[in-house]
């Protein structure tokens, strides 16, 4: 095994390359502010339990061999970040309120982060090329690939949320100097189609 010093350098280089996780963030931060990007990175937290044990399962290995798993899955969640992009960009703020995006509870912008995280399956062959590489042959591989991705997912999650409110507060100003909702809006919604075209 790779000892861990290794891990947590190539965790930490993931984490400063920005990717569709981190932009997912930024995009809710900027456009409906703090406590939507806070929800929005402890969703793609969640959503890679999901990943972390498709990987330790062996259900990754599907979507890699499988051509037509990955590509329902990659269709679908691209489907979904179309969606959620028109649907920002249509929606208009009513009174001339400055909000970017369409007002959403936490628990849904929570929802959708963890959907987002799920749909993409370059996070499930992520971890299949990217955890074996530290796992040890003489030890159980099932609990020390979920151990490792469970640090990677909290190191990850504490690094999303720095970014949520760093972009929020970046957002604050943005929308207090355009006054608006309206490039918000569109700003938002072009990062949502972005991903499912990327």
């Amino acid at each position: 095994m790779t000892g861990l010093p290794v891990f947590f350098a190539a965790m930490f280089l993931l984490f400063i390359t920005p990717g569709p996780d981190m932009l997912y963030i930024i995009a809710r931060s900027v456009g409906q502010g703090r406590s939507a990007g806070l929800a929005s990175a402890l969703g793609i937290g969640v959503g890679c339990f999901f990943h972390i044990f498709a990987v330790a399962f062996g259900l990754a290995e599907l979507l890699r061999t499988v051509p037509v798993a990955y590509n329902t899955v990659r269709y679908a969640g691209a489907a979904y970040l179309i969606y959620l992009g028109f649907r920002t960009l249509l929606t208009r703020s009513a009174g001339g309120d400055a909000v970017a995006v369409s007002p959403s509870s936490l628990s849904r912008v929570f929802a959708q982060g963890a959907i987002t995280n799920i749909l993409n399956p370059k996070v499930a062959l992520f971890f299949l090329a990217f955890l074996p590489q530290f796992i040890s042959r003489n030890g159980n591989a099932f609990a020390q690939t979920v151990r490792l991705g469970l640090i990677f997912d909290f190191s990850g999650t504490l690094f999303n949320v720095t970014v949520a409110l760093t972009a929020s507060s970046i957002g604050g100003a943005l929308r207090n100097r355009i006054g608006g909702a309206p490039a918000l809006r569109w700003l938002t919604g072009s990062v949502f189609v972005g991903l499912a075209c990327g």
